[in-house]
């Protein structure tokens, strides 16, 4: 797939990041984890980001990294488009997009560098090094210590071809609009705030249509049915579903940092669709949340 075809496939549609399926002892469960791509595909996801934020990239280690992406790419095949996660180092970055690239993903989805803050100067250096080290489309995620500015995205549309989506983490609307008033049609818009649905009137109204849903994992319906009413402005359904399951999810969801991926694991697993257990430096849900949100899920017809 050519980086311009991948742009027109993330300009419509929803988006999902799958969990990685970890045994019980936290290894990579390659069967868990087909099987779990093989219950989500049908449900009509534009595309799924293998090794992604939610499935735990900053975890991956060693070769389970491109048994992951291999996994992924097989399984999918024919059914929906694969992207992966890659980030850090700038030269664990290149070494995971090549990776990517080798395995068979479409595109990738370039995940913050970690630790130290960096110039604009660097940040352009960082992304535009792993976009030339790549024949295939990049998507560069702005979120928590890259954060990229107007200007120095048109610095990077202009060297680097294959750069051709954005996804916001940020939720700072005056940025948004600002690099959308600046770069037009020249990237696919993602929304890609934790528990995207509660931003995506706001973010749809700012020219961002498509988002990534992470409650997709475990609601793959609900997150279908709330992505077609607001793409279709039925705010009696998008308001019902953010009083009855997105605010009282979140009241979970809050409850202790890192919980944004340890919820959608204990979702996945109370839907009979478990992937073990989350790798530390994340924990997993208390059993009271469990039943808090074994509780939401029945009130929402789920079980």
């Amino acid at each position: 797939m050519q980086p311009n075809e991948l742009k027109q496939v993330l300009s419509h549609g929803l988006l999902s990041f799958p969990i990685t399926d970890f045994d019980a002892q936290g290894e990579f469960d390659p069967k868990g984890y087909a099987a779990r791509l093989e219950w989500l595909a049908p449900f009509g996801a534009t595309a799924l980001f293998a090794a992604g934020g939610t499935g735990e990239y900053f975890s991956l280690h060693g070769e389970e990294y491109g048994q992951i992406i291999k996994t992924a790419v097989d399984t999918c095949a024919g059914k929906v488009p694969i992207l992966a996660g890659c980030g850090g180092p700038t030269r664990t970055a290149i070494a995971h997009a090549q990776e990517a690239e080798r395995q068979g993903a479409k595109g990738l989805l370039l995940l913050p560098h970690y630790l130290t803050e960096a110039s604009q100067d660097g940040l352009i250096a960082h992304v535009e090094a792993v976009c030339r080290s790549v024949k295939i489309g990049v998507v560069v995620y702005n979120r928590a210590n890259c954060r990229l500015t107007p200007d120095s995205l048109a610095k990077l549309a202009d060297r680097c071809p294959n750069l051709i989506g954005f996804k916001d983490g940020n939720g700072d609307i005056e940025l948004m609009v600002s690099i959308w008033r600046k770069l037009g049609d020249r990237f696919s818009y993602l929304g890609g705030l934790p528990t995207a649905e509660v931003y995506a009137g706001a973010y749809k109204a700012l020219g961002t249509p498509v988002y990534s849903s992470a409650v997709f994992n475990f609601v793959p319906q609900l997150a279908m049915d709330f992505y077609h009413a607001t793409a279709a402005d039925d705010f009696a359904t998008t308001n019902r579903l953010i009083d009855e399951f997105f605010l009282p999810y979140l009241e979970i969801r809050n409850r202790k940092a890192g919980y944004a991926v340890s919820i959608v694991k204990a979702g996945a697993r109370l839907v009979g669709h478990g992937a073990g257990p989350v790798r530390p430096p994340l924990t997993d849900l208390t059993a009271e949340e469990d039943a808090m949100l074994l509780d939401l899920l029945k009130k929402n017809g789920v079980l």
